[in-house]
């Protein structure tokens, strides 16, 4: 009988240290201004992790977040847009058959201007060459150097130094409580893996994002990224990245724009307590102010729907008392 009982104190004293206990001390989102929007977050957070009629089990509170004008800034142009194009003019100033290509060639020898000229076409021709012209290691360490050395021309900071605070605050504070965070992106899981942990705390398994058809090389054991699409994580493409990858409905998500609208849509039909967030880029002294005539990050439908469906519209310019961890 003593045997028994000790093995149950040490089964207990053993789950009492692994599964994460509720933050209760202090504010746990300081970036945040006090208000309804915050204090709603916080009430969701205590809500579904304290007994009672709306206690979610741990294994069910799943995060997502979109990136791009979520999680850090997207203007000018999505950041990995202009790495691509940064690593194709690399590429293609090496290579002979590239610039067999007339704006490949140009963009090679730094008119932008000519390569400019084919519009979305050049742009997500671009993407693809950079992301499949070489080898996932040599894609890892081109993308980490730019990352480490490429300037934002507004903010003459480095990309990565233009996360939002807040929102980092957000997915520590919702790790604290038992969630499991994940990214969810219409930018690539290759690109997006080489910053996520390091940035926001997210490893590079729990990134989803578009991606490219790989294969698997035997003679070398290795693998290559074709320029063929596998999935793209936009949109509708979204929730169906969830469905397969993570295999669980999420009870949070936060995106930004209309390409987060059906992740949103998705999520609020869980059964189980949930929330739905979209942050709406108000402050054009600090950061930008865009919505409904936006080419980049356009926030239309989404945000007719939010009204509609009672979803959390966080204001940048109300709601973040800082943006940026450099202010």
């Amino acid at each position: 009988m003593k045997k028994i009982s000790f093995i149950l104190i040490v089964l207990v004293a053993i789950s009492c240290s692994t599964v994460p206990k509720p933050a209760t001390s202090g504010d746990p989102l300081p970036s945040w201004n006090d208000g309804t929007n915050k204090q709603t977050i916080i009430n969701f957070v205590k809500e579904v992790t304290t007994a009672g009629d709306k206690f979610v089990p741990i294994e069910k509170r799943i995060a997502v977040f979109d990136n791009d004008g979520t999680l850090w800034c997207e203007q000018p142009l999505y950041f990995e847009m202009i790495y691509s194009v940064d690593m194709t003019k690399a590429i293609a100033s090496q290579s002979k058959e590239l610039q067999k290509k007339p704006e490949l060639k140009a963009l090679a020898n730094g008119d932008m201007k000519t390569f400019m000229k084919g519009g979305e076409k050049s742009i997500l021709e671009a993407f693809a060459i950079s992301h499949s012209a070489v080898k996932p290691e040599v894609f890892d360490k081109m993308a980490q150097t730019w990352l480490d050395t490429a300037i934002h021309p507004r903010f003459k900071k480095k990309y990565s130094e233009l996360t939002y605070k807040p929102m980092v605050e957000l997915l520590k504070y919702l790790r604290d409580n038992g969630f499991k965070t994940f990214i969810v992106s219409g930018g690539s899981s290759q690109f997006i893996r080489n910053f996520s942990e390091k940035v926001y705390g997210i490893p590079a398994e729990q990134v989803i994002g578009t991606m490219l058809k790989a294969k698997y090389d035997e003679p070398t054991h290795s693998i290559a990224v074709t320029t063929d699409l596998w999935h793209n994580d936009d949109k509708e493409g979204k929730p169906v990245g969830i469905f397969q990858i993570i295999g669980r409905k999420p009870i949070l998500a936060f995106g930004n724009s209309d390409g987060d609208q059906q992740m949103l849509q998705w999520t609020s039909t869980n059964t189980l307590p949930n929330l739905s967030l979209i942050l709406h880029h108000t402050d054009a002294e600090r950061e930008y102010a865009y919505d409904r005539p936006s080419k980049i990050g356009q926030l239309d439908k989404a945000m007719t729907e939010a009204k509609e469906k009672g979803w959390i519209l966080v204001d940048m310019k109300q709601d973040f008392k800082t943006i940026f961890a450099f202010e």
